[in-house]
């Protein structure tokens, strides 16, 4: 019987006796992906299953330009307001489901108006959505919208089968159906997620493995020593400490690019009662702890000097990196005196939640070090991911070391985040000002003028800290040495088209 399969395989996919054959990938994860549902999930390795399983409008390349995926080819009207899309033709949801204009209205509808919807914030900018026909969307914008693009490439973006949709509702994550490469077949919380190849994809013959399979395994020794023992292929996010050692060894690879997003500490300042404390509602406490931390430290003790300082939504080599505000030298006094003058002379006690992994924890164990000489009296949290990120939505939190994997517009690194009531401002931050100024970012299409928004409102977070920005991560991906055709993105995703493996 086995070998009846694999002749058939081989027959399907034209492939000749001596060549690469479609086989099972196990990719090893930091974390569990959270709800399988493009309009609820907010996890950075969720994109990454997602990259699997859901299509979307537009992709990006490398070079993080935009690139057509279900939408072949679009134009915008003279005044910014309408944005035409002709549709790929031949395209099927996993569950026969065709494709077309329909399809797409209904996952903008979904994605702005389910009450649990995380992307509504992203796709504010659209007031109607017109079917011209069955492969031609048309939107139409309140105002010019500079991000849409960039959204569309990424979750808010992802089409789903509206049939599958309208019958699962909110269960939808538990059998998600979308238009991607791979299918989805089986997931365990916390042990694994497996897709299966998708044969009527419309573009099947670039995708290359019978199966794919996820496997979350937050302690980074534990994942590098599963790929060692040939019980992964691949892994995301490799420890910097790690680098030189798989680099030294000849039977595995690595691949890396920069991040786009970061890694910080989210401070509760209006998500619910836990913010009613020192550090929530006294911003010279925030300061105080920002001060207090050396952040080069940070990148020498932990990451071997592989990753970048940050104190921004972006990093210091991007253009939208305020430079009016460079990366703060460590200033224990001056912390002590911002203490001090905001009545707390003799110390705070915090509590800051972390994701039960090695690197993370290590992360805060030095800044826990250096707020301490401080006067800043950390306790860590150690919390499985999704269980942080589900007490951070509800407020359940006073700080909360967490990160952000980046979007190509900068916009997607503040605007949900900043704004009052955006859809990931788990801190509960609420500055009209502010609001204006990101919203003001949005809808314009002249660079300079939103660098000016963006600035100005740094004008006013970096006194207000409720994100405290520690570093910027490079992506660093191993896998097995056979591995062939992967490209490093600095979105941090893992894209499978034209990617192979040989024994």
């Amino acid at each position: 019987m086995a070998l009846k399969k694999n002749l058939a395989l081989a027959l399907a996919f034209g492939l000749a006796a001596g060549a690469v054959q479609a086989q099972d990938l196990r990719i090893g994860l930091q974390d569990d992906a959270d709800a399988l549902d493009p309009d609820q999930g907010r996890t950075f390795v969720g994109r990454i299953v997602f990259d699997s399983l859901c299509d979307k409008l537009v992709d990006i390349t490398p070079n993080l330009e935009i690139v057509p995926q279900l939408a072949t080819g679009w134009d915008w009207s003279d005044d910014g307001l309408t944005l035409t899309m002709a549709l790929r033709e031949g395209v099927v949801f996993h569950d026969g489901t065709t494709f077309n204009a329909e399809a797409v209205a209904a996952n903008i509808d979904r994605s702005q108006n389910l009450p649990e919807s995380r992307r509504k914030s992203e796709l504010t900018s659209i007031t109607g959505v017109e079917v011209v026909d069955d492969m031609t969307i048309r939107f139409t914008l309140r105002a010019p919208d500079a991000t849409l693009m960039a959204q569309l490439s990424d979750r808010a973006g992802m089409m789903i089968s509206p049939t599958a949709a309208a019958a699962s509702g909110l269960d939808f994550a538990l059998n998600p159906v979308c238009s991607g490469p791979y299918s989805f077949v089986e997931r365990i919380q916390q042990d694994r997620i497996v897709l299966e190849r998708f044969a009527e994809y419309w573009n099947a013959d670039a995708y290359h493995f019978d199966t794919v399979t996820f496997l979350p395994i937050p302690d980074t020794t534990v994942r590098l020593a599963n790929l060692r023992a040939g019980d992964l292929d691949m892994l995301e996010r490799l420890a910097a400490t790690d680098v030189a050692s798989v680099r030294g060894d000849d039977a595995l690879e690595t691949a890396q690019a920069t991040s786009l997003g970061y890694q910080a500490m989210t401070i509760n300042v209006g998500n619910g009662d836990r913010a009613n404390g020192p550090l929530g509602q006294d911003a010279r406490v925030r300061q105080a702890l920002s001060v207090a931390i050396d952040r080069d430290v940070i990148n020498q003790v932990v990451f071997e000097g592989v990753f970048a300082a940050g104190n921004q939504a972006y990093p210091p080599t991007s253009p939208w990196y305020n430079a009016a505000y460079p990366v703060p030298k460590r200033d224990v006094d001056a912390a002590r005196a911002l203490l001090a003058e905001a009545g707390f002379a003799d110390g705070v006690d915090i509590t800051v939640q972390v994701a039960n992994n090695p690197v993370q924890q290590q992360v805060m164990q030095v800044v826990q070090a250096m707020a301490g000489e401080a006067g800043i009296r950390i306790s860590i949290e150690a919390k499985e991911f999704a269980t942080l990120l589900a007490d951070q939505s509800a407020g359940a939190y006073q700080a909360s070391q967490v990160g952000w994997s980046g979007r190509v517009d900068p916009d997607g690194n503040i605007h949900q985040f900043m704004t009052t009531g955006g859809g990931i401002n788990d801190s509960g931050y609420s500055n009209a000002e502010v609001d204006a100024l990101l919203n003001g970012a949005r809808v314009s299409n002249d660079t300079a003028d939103r660098r000016a928004a963006y600035y100005a409102a740094s004008d006013i977070l970096m006194q207000d800290l409720p994100i405290v920005y520690l570093y910027h991560p490079v992506w660093i991906w191993a896998m097995e040495a056979g591995i062939e055709g992967f490209t490093a993105y600095p979105d941090g995703m893992i894209r499978l088209a034209g990617v192979t493996l040989t024994e």
